[in-house]
């Protein structure tokens, strides 16, 4: 019989003995953003289309060609979140945050949709992790949010990563840029891809971010935005490296990065990972001054980054950096016969409450059965359960591993007690061979 179904291109599902993958990272990012003064904002997995055609910018790759866009029965334009950005400033706005104590900083780990062909480290459905900072322009914060993504990658313990930083200025200063870009490019037109011949006139940097070979080599002699910048953007930047510098975190700076969304504005950063091969950006943000304006609101500076949780389980196993393994069972409870069936069911459900991980035969196998499968989840202890346990109420408590034997009561709350202390015991003999 055929399957009934098969997951849709560009999408994959996360199985259940793949999941502690995610969850390590996930707790890893949470803790991080809590260090840093951030707290989690969640919103809607689709927004108006206009959002995103006013937030991202409509010269975009994402709003052109990418967009999951579809009609609601009521006749209004709907859009899967294609990045998290635009969501989280609408957010903000919507639920007046300028008015809360300054700067804002939010965190989301969050679900992405974009229509583009699937390769490795990009798929249509996609998960990041991000950070957003409202209400500051000190180049201080830039660096502070750099910093945080840094932190993460040496908690994982990633090698082989490095940062690129540029400023692409603010709206006067890149207007002369601009005009220098045109110059050089007009120069080009008629040898440039059909995109970037659209783009020329309506936004010339997007022909610095092009990936067709021959357009790229034409713009590795376009004039660089370093050379255009106003003082205050170039005052600005030199602040970012200088704390960059206080704090310890390596850099490049790269004046040909752009970013692929309109919002920027300033900083601009990628960390780049040699390991995954064409896809190698698994983190990249920068600052976005006007796009809080550009929605509606009062000028608000704005910056954050996201960092790809598909690139970076695949950078890590790459580099071969293994993540901990979830926590075994602590205890499994064979039983023979019906009383000593639910004398287990019991006896497990009291020990989860006390917040230990136990486990009991719900499918029917037998005593040999039984014990072999606590063996293939890694049972750390085992009691086994028959009518002469019930009679004495008491067991036989067997560690797994070594074999070691221990006499338990069957009374729950002794019985507990009689377990959590055996276990403490053990892995404090655990921890002592392993210092010795």
């Amino acid at each position: 019989m055929a399957l009934i179904t098969k997951k849709p291109r560009g999408t994959e599902d996360v199985l259940p003995r793949d999941s502690y993958r995610w969850q390590f990272l996930e707790k890893l990012f949470r803790d991080e953003a809590r260090a840093f003064g951030y707290r989690e904002m969640r919103t809607p997995v689709f927004e108006h289309t206009n959002l995103f055609e006013r937030g991202v910018g409509d010269t975009t790759d994402i709003v052109q060609k990418e967009m999951y866009t579809f009609l609601t029965k009521g006749g209004d334009s709907i859009t899967l979140r294609p990045e998290g950005t635009a969501g989280a400033a609408r957010a903000f706005l919507e639920h007046g945050l300028h008015n809360d104590p300054l700067p804002i900083k939010a965190y989301y780990l969050t679900s992405c949709y974009r229509y583009e062909k699937p390769q490795a480290g990009r798929l249509r459905e996609f998960h990041q992790f991000g950070m957003e900072c409202y209400g500051t322009q000190d180049p201080a914060a830039d660096a502070e949010l750099i910093t945080a993504a840094a932190n993460i990658f040496d908690r994982l313990g990633l090698k082989n990563i490095s940062l690129e930083i540029n400023s692409i200025g603010c709206p006067t200063c890149r207007a002369e840029y601009h005009k220098a870009l045109t110059a050089y490019f007009a120069q080009y037109k008629d040898e440039l891809c059909k995109d970037c011949q659209e783009r020329f006139s309506r936004n010339p940097m997007r022909l610095l971010d092009c990936k067709v070979p021959h357009d790229h080599e034409i713009a590795q002699g376009a004039p660089t935005v370093l050379d255009y910048l106003c003082d205050e953007c170039s005052a600005h930047f030199e602040g970012v490296k200088h704390y960059l510098d206080a704090n310890g975190v390596a850099y490049t700076v790269n004046p040909t990065i752009v970013r692929g969304l309109d919002y920027y504005t300033k900083t601009v950063f990628e960390f780049l990972s040699g390991d995954i091969g064409a896809q190698s950006a698994v983190c990249a943000g920068g600052r976005y001054d006007g796009l809080i304006e550009e929605l509606g609101g009062n000028p608000m500076p704005a910056l954050g980054f996201a960092a790809g949780i598909e690139r970076l389980l695949l950078t890590l196993e790459a580099q071969g950096v293994e993540i901990p393994l979830p926590a075994s069972c602590d205890i499994y409870i064979a039983s023979m016969g019906e009383d000593a069936h639910q004398k287990a069911s019991a006896l497990c459900n009291s020990l989860r409450k006390a917040g230990l991980y136990a486990e009991f035969d719900v499918v029917g196998r037998g005593l040999k059965a039984q014990m072999k499968y606590a063996n293939k989840i890694g049972a750390r202890f085992s009691i086994v359960l028959g009518d002469n346990e019930i009679e004495e109420g008491k067991a036989k408590l067997k560690n797994m591993l070594t074999g070691e034997q221990s006499d338990v009561p069957l009374e729950a709350e002794a019985f507990i007690n009689a377990f959590t202390q055996i276990k403490l015991n053990d892995e404090f003999k655990g921890l002592e061979e392993k210092n010795n």
